[in-house]
């Protein structure tokens, strides 16, 4: 196991451990655990202890996985659209948390216009990506809901949050962000079921 994804599963038992301690012995146990997890975040990630601490305490209730939503568009040629993040130099598609009281169809057809300037429909599920802490991936799971989507208005617009907009050809992308290349690949294939099948409709002629 990834020293990242350890110390993950080791925080957030310390965490759930603390939210249901029922003796002073439990709350001591569980509050070294988190002790030790966020020591060692702070080594792997360059950060002070107090710094690590504080961003632990913000979570609220039982610490569950993060989710995200993420949008797929293709071209004509089959590219997909995909934006250089500004943080990390590397290709992701559109994305982002889900906010509270939103759906992830809505948070992914949000991501898409705040990233690229583009109004979309959001047309089918791919499905659902859980990804393990990593040095490549980031210090929490994330489970990422992927859905197709259809431009249906706007210009591409950079954010601020990235570089650089292009489609690509999967195959070309000099480096993807964390898990992004397994869900373009994954809407890739969803894409081509879904023209294939309309394709193969009865009654209907090319």
């Amino acid at each position: 196991m990834d020293r990242l994804a350890f110390l993950d599963e080791i925080r957030v038992l310390a965490e759930n451990g603390l939210k249901y301690a029922q003796n002073e012995y439990d709350e001591r146990r569980y509050g070294r655990l988190l002790e030790l997890a966020t020591s060692g975040y702070g080594e792997v990630l360059g950060l002070p202890t107090e710094e690590v601490a504080r961003r632990f305490a913000e979570e609220l209730g039982h610490v569950t996985p993060k989710i995200g939503a993420d949008g797929a568009l293709f071209d004509e040629a089959g590219r997909i659209l995909l934006m250089l993040r500004a943080d990390e130099g590397t290709w992701c598609l559109p994305c982002g948390w889900i906010e509270p009281n939103e759906t992830p169809w809505e948070a992914a057809a949000r991501e898409v216009l705040e990233e690229t300037g583009l109004a979309v429909e959001v047309t089918d599920l791919v499905g659902l990506f859980p990804r393990t802490a990593g040095p490549d991936a980031g210090p929490h799971g994330v489970v990422s809901v992927l859905y197709l989507c259809r431009v249906e208005d706007g210009t591409l617009t950079c954010s601020p949050e990235g570089r650089e907009l292009r489609y690509w050809a999967i195959d070309d992308v000099p480096v993807w962000h964390a898990h992004h290349e397994t869900l373009a690949r994954a809407a890739a294939r969803a894409r081509d079921e879904a023209l294939r099948g309309w394709r193969e409709r009865p009654g209907e002629t090319e």
